[in-house]
């Protein structure tokens, strides 16, 4: 393909992740290099460094897109879930998102980045404290924070093991069943714990 002929003055920055956006989705994050993204945005080879430093700063740039993105795909999925099945259908959503999304959810977290990007960091922590607020909605006796990682822990686990041909992704309908089957089950389970454990630490006669 020819380099994009859409860069005007003052674009660079929107032009080079354009360009970082389409060669992910082409080729995935290997063929992603400042020198490829100049030759995609149709601008010299130096131009991108006005921007980013290096790799890892580009792709912390396209990374805090892709947080953005997934914010936004999850409130589709349900704008404010406070029980257990609307939880799972965010959870659903998140692995959706993955799986139409391959190249680039690798990038946001498989993908070494630059640790100082504030972009990101931000972009990241969004996140965070969206699965926090709807934990903590949905369960508001339990401690937020813990189980917003277990939960985020469990999701994109299942992300990956269905991008990486672990678990059957062959319809919507088997992804769906899956993913609600496995957040259901860490619900469930978590009251039996419970009562075993306080059934172990009884005093014996």
């Amino acid at each position: 393909m020819p380099p994009t002929s859409t860069y005007h003055h003052g674009d660079l920055r929107a032009a080079c992740l354009r360009a970082a956006r389409e060669l992910l989705e082409e080729d995935g994050s290997a063929a992603l290099s400042l020198r490829a993204v100049a030759r995609r945005a149709g601008v010299s080879a130096t131009a991108p460094y006005r921007h980013y430093a290096d790799r890892e700063a580009l792709v912390s740039a396209v990374a805090a897109e892709g947080y953005r993105e997934l914010a936004g795909y999850l409130a589709q999925a349900h704008p404010a879930p406070s029980t257990p099945d609307e939880l799972a259908a965010v959870a659903v959503a998140y692995v959706r998102f993955a799986l139409e999304h391959p190249a680039l959810f690798r990038a946001m977290f498989a993908e070494p980045c630059d640790p100082t990007s504030e972009e990101r960091v931000a972009a990241t922590e969004a996140i965070s404290q969206y699965v926090r607020t709807i934990v903590r909605a949905t369960f508001p006796d339990v401690d937020a924070d813990a189980l917003a990682t277990t939960v985020w822990a469990l999701v994109h686990g299942l992300a990956f093991l269905h991008l990486d041909g672990k678990l059957d992704s062959s319809t919507p309908e088997a992804v769906a069943t899956q993913v609600n089957s496995a957040v259901h089950a860490l619900f469930d389970a978590s009251p039996a714990m419970s009562r075993t454990a306080a059934v172990t630490a009884e005093p014996t006669a």
